[in-house]
Parts: C-alpha cells; sequence; structure tokens
C-alpha cells in the first residue's frame, strides 16, 4: 500500500438538473449537471454552477453539455468529466494525489442493464473502486425517513429533471414501479413551447426554467398563494424586435396540464399493480412527493383530488435521493437492496 493510498466514501446523486455529493454525512456538492469543454483540446473548462452560468452564451470553441438526458447518460465523455471535476470539489485541497473511491450513487427504478453499466463504468473512470448502486425511489424513502425494511407498504414519487420515479415499496424491495420520462425538463419544454405559440416570444431553457420558479402551478385555482405575474423578456419569433410579456400562474397551470396528467396516470398505474394488503397501507400512510418536481405549486393537491389518497411533499425535496444514499453509505454490508 501506498504512502497516500486511503479511500473517500461519497455518496452521489448523479441527477439529470443537479448532482449532489455527500461525504462525511453532510452535503458537500450541490451542483447543476452541467460541464463546459474546450472543443479543441476536449479539456474541461468549468463545471456545475459556472458551467451552467455559460450555458447558451457560448462561441464556437466551447461546448455546455447536460450528460444526462432523461435520467441516463447520454454523453459519455462529458459525463465521466463532469463527475471527476464535481468528486475534486469534495477535496478541493488535495492537489497531490486521488483517493480510491467507495462510492453509492442514486438511478432511476426504470434503468435497464446498460444504463447501469454505463453509470459504472463513468464511476469507475472518475476513480471508483467499490460502487454501489440503489434506485432513486428506494434512495429518496430512506431519505425521508421511512423504514423501508418494515413489512409495510409505502408509496414514493420521485419528481426529478429527467424522469419521474414512481414506486411502492416494502420489506426492502420495490413491489411495483413506473418510471417515465416525463419531469422537470418536459414542463420547462412545455414553457418554452407555449411562449412561443401563445406568444411569439423566443425564450431559452435558462428563462423558461425561471418562469417555472417564479409562476409554475399545477392548479389553476392558488387562492391566497398565487405568486405574482413573471414579466418575460425575450424577441420576437418574427421580427426579432424585443418583446416584455407578463405571465401569470394560471396561463403555465394550463400549458403544464398535460404533462402533470401524464404522472396522473403512471401513479394510477403503479396502484393498479399494487397488492391490496399493500395498497391499505399506502391509503392510510399516505402517497410521499420527492424531488424539485414536488415543489410544483398545488402539485400535492391536484394529485390527492384525482386520486383520493393524501399527498405529501417531503421535507427538503430536493435533496432526499441524495440523503438516502448518504445513509445506504452507511449501511451497505445491512440494505440488501444495494446492487453491485
Amino acid at each position: 500500500m501506498g504512502l497516500f493510498s486511503f479511500t473517500q466514501e461519497i455518496a452521489m446523486d448523479l441527477g439529470t438538473a443537479n448532482t449532489i455529493i455527500i461525504h462525511n454525512g453532510n452535503i458537500v456538492v450541490d451542483e447543476p449537471s452541467v460541464v463546459a469543454i474546450d472543443r479543441k483540446t476536449d479539456k474541461m473548462i468549468a463545471v456545475g454552477e459556472r458551467a451552467k452560468l455559460m450555458h447558451e452564451k457560448v462561441h464556437e470553441n466551447i461546448r455546455t453539455v447536460r450528460p444526462l438526458r432523461d435520467g441516463v447518460i447520454a454523453d459519455f465523455f462529458a459525463c465521466e468529466q463532469m463527475m471527476r471535476g464535481l468528486i475534486k470539489m469534495v477535496n478541493p485541497k488535495n492537489k497531490l494525489f486521488s483517493p480510491s473511491l467507495r462510492m453509492v450513487i442514486g438511478v432511476p427504478s426504470g434503468s435497464t442493464e446498460v444504463e447501469l453499466r454505463a453509470v459504472r463504468d463513468s464511476a469507475e473512470h472518475s476513480g471508483g473502486r467499490d460502487i454501489f448502486l440503489i434506485f432513486e425511489p428506494m434512495a429518496a424513502a430512506v431519505g425521508i425517513g421511512l423504514d423501508v425494511e418494515a413489512p409495510e407498504g409505502n408509496m414514493i414519487v420521485d419528481i426529478g429533471g429527467g424522469t419521474t420515479e414512481i414506486a411502492v415499496i416494502s420489506l426492502g424491495g420495490i413491489v411495483s414501479n413506473k418510471s417515465i420520462k416525463v419531469a422537470g425538463d418536459e414542463f420547462t419544454a412545455d414553457i418554452q413551447e407555449y411562449m412561443s405559440r401563445q406568444h411569439n416570444v423566443k425564450v431559452s431553457e435558462r428563462m423558461a426554467e425561471r418562469i417555472k420558479i417564479h409562476v409554475g402551478s399545477a392548479v389553476t385555482d392558488l387562492e391566497e398563494n398565487a405568486p405574482e405575474e413573471y414579466v418575460v423578456d425575450g424577441p420576437n419569433r418574427i421580427t426579432a424586435l424585443p418583446m416584455k410579456v407578463p405571465v401569470c400562474y394560471q396561463e403555465i397551470a394550463h400549458c403544464l396540464d398535460k404533462s402533470v396528467s401524464k404522472i396522473e396516470t403512471a401513479v394510477l398505474n403503479a396502484l393498479e399493480n399494487t397488492p391490496p394488503e399493500i395498497y391499505a397501507d399506502i391509503v392510510h400512510n399516505g402517497i410521499y412527493l420527492s424531488g424539485g418536481g414536488a415543489l410544483l405549486r398545488g402539485l400535492d393537491r391536484r394529485l390527492a383530488n384525482k386520486i383520493n389518497i393524501p399527498f405529501h411533499i417531503a421535507d427538503d425535496p430536493l435533496h432526499c435521493v441524495a440523503r438516502g444514499t448518504g445513509v445506504a453509505l452507511k449501511n451497505v454490508d445491512r440494505f440488501s437492496f444495494l446492487m453491485r
């Protein structure tokens, strides 16, 4: 064993929109899943927030990449570069050598063997030596604080950037699950398309994201919690002249209606495949919402009205999966649902 050889343990929520790394029980990295690469040298220029600031503003010698699409790796090289850059942020002062890594990584429950292999390969190329994978809804349940190994049914709806993961969990396993590629990115694309069609204004992906944050809603009657109109700046689609367009939450609720309906249908499909005893537990316990999509205004109320089961938004829904991977990291010898 070399003089400087040591193993570092990290848990990673490798998300389509954000990547979160937990080390020693604390969130040490929470950055957008974006990397900027020099086209001429293929070297990484920036990663995370710095790369996101460059996104949609670069010249021809730089490309910004979101390596994950729909929850899976779409660009292997960029993903490996991004993971290396983010892992370096865990110990920024250590520039002499790279520790070998023991990693637990959250992956979508609908991943194929090929997609799981791709995550493992990227992790290995980034310095991983001992790699465990955990399905995201299971990680979210652990992060929420549910006893996933108990003989009791719980249901998780984790709405991330690329996928919505729906899973019924009991006795440390997934009883029924549904993974659909309708989530935060789809909401953003819906808003871009709506602004172009309805208001004749071109908006970037980042501007659509800001609209979603400021006036995003799943229902048209938010009553006292209604946000103020958000003013969008952009060029006219036909004349290219500048426009200022005020947007209200009711418009966005109509715009997102089809995508939210697909999530409702997926939840109902997962419930259809649930054994009656576990179904009774879910009715009693309610259904838990996690992921960034859980923050969409009125979503819990809309789903509860449609499905007649209470929906609970998790505390800190953005970090549920990451915290669950962190707990799994401490229990790799005990949790049978971890995949090697």
